[in-house]
């Protein structure tokens, strides 16, 4: 517990500082200055850190980045993690475009809950958010992640709403959950330097609440939802 007297058992480790998409809310288009090999934990190290925070009751590990899956080793830390006594979920933060070819090697190794990063629907919009190709890989990669096992409430996608970019998607975002065994949350843009935000970009949660609204009037919240990172 923290001096609040609050009990914390979930831990956040950031494996890389790389990524291979440069998202515009993220990251500028040039990347960012990486920290040299030397600075970063090695997976021993990162296992050693995780054991010590199991041994006082975290019991919950969400792995992020950069991008974690460009690490050679993930399939085989997801799997040293998993395997820490006390640690019972497993999770990860991705933007998917390695899914279709590595969501069962990370299934079988004990990953049990993945958050996938997907702002749009349409590829051309795509290219603009992450100034990258790939729209096709990431939802090819959901398919496969719901093919080999994983489903609600182990499949997330994360949404950032900008105006006049995607907030006239949302309600798509919901429809996809109609055939799909998924989940998706939208989330506020943050700002920071790097980013270029301003006022006109943000779209606060109830206005992305009264569009959803205007294609299905009947939402409404189910008891003991939400949370869970």
């Amino acid at each position: 517990s923290d001096s609040f007297g609050r009990q914390h058992n979930y831990l956040r480790i950031s494996l890389t500082e790389r990524c291979n998409l440069r998202c515009t809310y993220c990251m500028p288009a040039e990347g960012v200055e990486l920290s040299p090999s030397s600075e970063l934990l090695s997976s021993d190290e990162i296992v050693r850190l995780a054991s010590a925070f199991a041994a006082q009751g975290v019991d919950k590990i969400r792995l992020t980045g950069g991008e974690p899956t460009v690490r050679k080793d993930i399939v085989e830390l997801c799997a040293r993690l998993k395997a820490i006594p006390g640690i019972r979920t497993l999770a990860m933060t991705t933007n998917g475009l390695v899914l279709k070819r590595r969501a069962a090697a990370l299934r079988d190794a004990g990953l049990d809950l993945l958050n996938v990063s997907l702002d749009t629907l349409d590829p051309f919009k795509f290219e603009l958010i992450t100034r990258r190709r790939g729209h096709q890989l990431v939802m090819d990669g959901i398919a496969r992640a719901l093919e080999v096992g994983f489903a609600v409430p182990h499949v997330k996608v994360n949404c950032v709403v900008t105006r006049r970019l995607n907030d006239d998607e949302v309600a798509d975002f919901v429809e996809l959950t109609r055939e799909r065994a998924l989940d998706v949350r939208f989330i506020e843009l943050m700002p920071f330097d790097g980013n270029k935000w301003n006022p006109d970009k943000f779209v606060p949660y109830r206005e992305t609440l009264a569009r959803i609204r205007e294609r299905f009037p009947d939402i409404a919240p189910l008891d003991g939802g939400g949370g869970g990172g």
